[in-house]
């Protein structure tokens, strides 16, 4: 997959393709990938994450075929800012997990649902971690192994922030478990390039996870149990520059979250090493 500045339409899968939107950052990477789903053949479309309410973005995406329907990953502004934009360019609907960011009659999303749009059978996946409101949208016709647009849960590149305190690290580690067991299926990621193997991005990302709460529990060792945020921060993220250093902390406070919990929701006691 190759990045293109402006509203080029680029394929991503068989059944898939995309606009990059012009919202580049340390967030963001090159930008959000706003997916347009449909079978062969097919004038109707679903689009995925509309992104941000840039009107010469969201006019490709309204003019690339029949918006049928308007689903979203999860409510960040660079996932949802455009949506309403877009329903009022289409009149589609749009749907996500809160209801605050549903439009034009669209239902909040369930888990386990199935929906059938753009000749294509869509499986929600409820995958919070990331932030509560989280899911993953799976395509199983999508090639050989199917594909899952995993939002900002998997990124194309590097890992994602647990929006902390609305994100929890025991719920991503679960929905990580989930993603894996879905097998080698593609990784449409709302950010940076395709993945080949959902299966051996989601380990990869359960491996970082557990080498970062292994820093985390050394560090408090040495500092203590009651280490703040910042400290902590300070030493495990001591290499990131100030762009992403409150990304780091939120990153931080889950896990020390995750550690202090007393083994409620799942969560391990904060132990010795």
């Amino acid at each position: 997959m190759t990045f293109h500045p402006g509203p080029v339409l680029q394929r991503s899968s068989a059944l898939t393709q995309f606009f990059l939107a012009p919202n580049p950052g340390p967030m963001s990477l090159d930008g959000t990938n706003s997916y347009l789903l449909r079978a062969p053949g097919q004038s109707a479309v679903v689009v995925v994450d509309p992104g941000p309410d840039d009107e010469p973005h969201l006019q490709a995406l309204a003019g690339a075929g029949v918006v049928e329907l308007v689903l979203v990953t999860h409510r960040h502004a660079d996932h949802t800012a455009g949506s309403a934009r877009l329903h009022g360019l289409t009149g589609a609907p749009v749907r996500a997990m809160d209801a605050n960011h549903c439009h034009g009659g669209g239902e909040p999303l369930a888990s386990g649902e199935v929906i059938r749009a753009a000749g294509l059978e869509i499986l929600v996946a409820a995958t919070p971690g990331h932030t509560s409101d989280s899911a993953c949208f799976h395509l199983p016709a999508d090639g050989q192994h199917g594909s899952v647009l995993t939002g900002d849960t998997i990124l194309g590149r590097g890992t994602t922030v647990l929006d902390y305190p609305d994100g929890t690290l025991g719920d991503y580690l679960a929905s990580l478990e989930l993603l894996e067991s879905l097998g080698p299926a593609t990784v449409l990621p709302a950010h940076g390039p395709v993945l080949a193997s959902l299966e051996s991005a989601a380990r990869g990302y359960r491996a970082h996870r557990e080498e970062r709460l292994a820093q985390i529990r050394a560090v408090l060792d040495r500092l203590g149990r009651d280490a703040s945020i910042g400290e902590v921060a300070d030493a495990v993220y001591a290499d990131v520059g100030p762009s992403v250093r409150r990304a780091a902390e939120l990153s931080v406070a889950a896990q020390l979250s995750y550690l202090r919990g007393g083994g409620s929701e799942g969560q391990p006691a904060l132990r010795g090493r």
